[in-house]
């Protein structure tokens, strides 16, 4: 099959094309489908099988739907989970030299709550998809994907796998997406493009993260700003013409980690030698460090870089910054959100801020917020946001999406 360009399409052993459109480069240089619900679907063959194995790496219990591309999306669901024990700025006055007017004049944090006991990263994740599955009255054998974002797995090998299966989302594959406080954007964006050019109809976003595991509770300029939490969304496939997400604006830069990281370390162990000199193995075991943080350096990245991310992902959306009804930024220090929404002319009564309660969740900031602003009655159907994550990395990016 060949296009008006001159590229040939060969279509892969496992798919079987079905009266597929043609193709057409959209202005960005892309090619894409265009979608004709009675036309335009592509159906995987090892879906349609029927072959059903016991025990691990079963294969699909149900055949798949058709997957048809070119599809909009919309966010349906959102839910979201944190520790049970809360940790207030009084309580960390009593480990480190500080006090709640300090803590909460430089960056609006009361409290925030970290994992103790048995709970787990994990358990905090499945919890918050299920909350987003429960509001858009989807099963779990619905979900075609699993994204987890997150920058602290249980697993050094990640964790999104694990998570599906809990849920028992048996029809869905998983896999992690790690970029610290902008990981949720990441994934969110991700998804509405394997809804757009891969078919998929379900998709939880998930952003949990568990940063008190990497705090030296010895410095007072780190351990007063995290808290641990998780936030989910379910992402679903739509008509074009009710596509949720309008714009995106993504960004990295290596130059600034050492601004603001936790490096693998070796431990201090010696090696030893041989008679010959050798070195003798096993080698040394690695760790990470504690969260390494140049507060004032990533303060001035933030208010300078978040606000010309927006500004980009509006204009991709062809808005403006007065069509905006909710800003959401993540939730790091509330003076970079007052001075993001300074910058962009946003009233403080449509900003999102939970910051004082939790503290900085990373990759589940931004979530978190938005499942207490939906669930509070604040953000309804309807209502456009713009989201923006920044961090470590440095990664930064915004989304522009509409709620419902």
């Amino acid at each position: 099959m060949a296009s008006a360009s001159g590229l040939v399409y060969h279509p892969p052993r496992c798919f079987r094309p079905r009266n597929l459109a043609p193709f057409r480069f959209s202005r960005s240089g892309f090619f894409s489908l265009e979608w004709n619900p009675a036309k335009a679907s592509i159906r995987c063959c090892a879906m349609e099988s029927g072959v059903e194995r016991d025990g691990v790496g079963a294969s699909h219990s149900k055949p798949r739907l058709s997957r048809l591309v070119g599809m909009g999306s919309k966010l349906v669901g959102c839910g979201s989970a944190v520790p049970k024990l809360l940790v207030s700025n009084d309580d960390l006055a009593q480990i480190v030299e500080t006090s709640d007017e300090w803590i909460s004049v430089r960056t609006g944090i009361h409290n925030r709550r970290v994992l103790t006991g048995n709970e787990t990263l994990n358990g905090l994740a499945v919890d918050a998809a299920k909350g987003a599955l429960d509001m858009a009255q989807v099963d779990a054998d619905d979900v075609d994907l699993v994204i987890m974002c997150t920058s602290t797995p249980e697993d050094l090998f990640g964790g999104g796998a694990r998570v599906q299966s809990d849920l028992g989302c048996k029809n869905a594959w998983a896999f992690d997406i790690t970029a610290a406080c902008s990981g949720f954007v990441v994934g969110l964006i991700t998804a509405t493009r394997f809804i757009k050019g891969g078919g998929y109809q379900n998709i939880l976003v998930i952003g949990a993260d568990a940063l008190s595991r990497y705090v030296d509770w010895t410095d007072r300029g780190t351990c007063i700003l995290f808290g641990d939490a998780a936030g989910a969304v379910l992402v679903q496939a739509c008509s074009g013409d009710e596509d949720g997400m309008l714009g995106f604006d993504l960004h990295s830069d290596g130059q600034g980690q050492r601004h603001l990281n936790a490096i693998a370390k070796d431990e201090e162990n010696k090696l030893t030698s041989n008679t010959n000199g050798a070195l003798v193995f096993p080698p040394r075991k690695s760790s990470y460090s504690c969260i390494q943080m140049n507060g004032k350096e990533v303060f001035r990245f933030a208010v300078r870089c978040v606000p010309q991310s927006i500004e980009a992902a509006l204009e991709d959306a062809g808005l403006t910054s007065s069509s905006i009804d909710w800003l959401l930024l993540h939730q790091a220090n509330q003076r970079i959100i007052d001075a993001v929404a300074t910058r962009l002319q946003i009233p403080s009564e449509k900003v999102v801020s939970n910051l004082a309660n939790y503290g900085n969740t990373s990759a589940a900031s931004i979530p978190l917020a938005l499942d207490e602003a939906v669930r509070g009655g604040k953000v309804k159907i309807g209502d456009t946001i713009a989201a923006a994550g920044f961090g470590a990395g440095l990664t930064w990016g915004s989304t522009i999406i509409r709620w419902g």
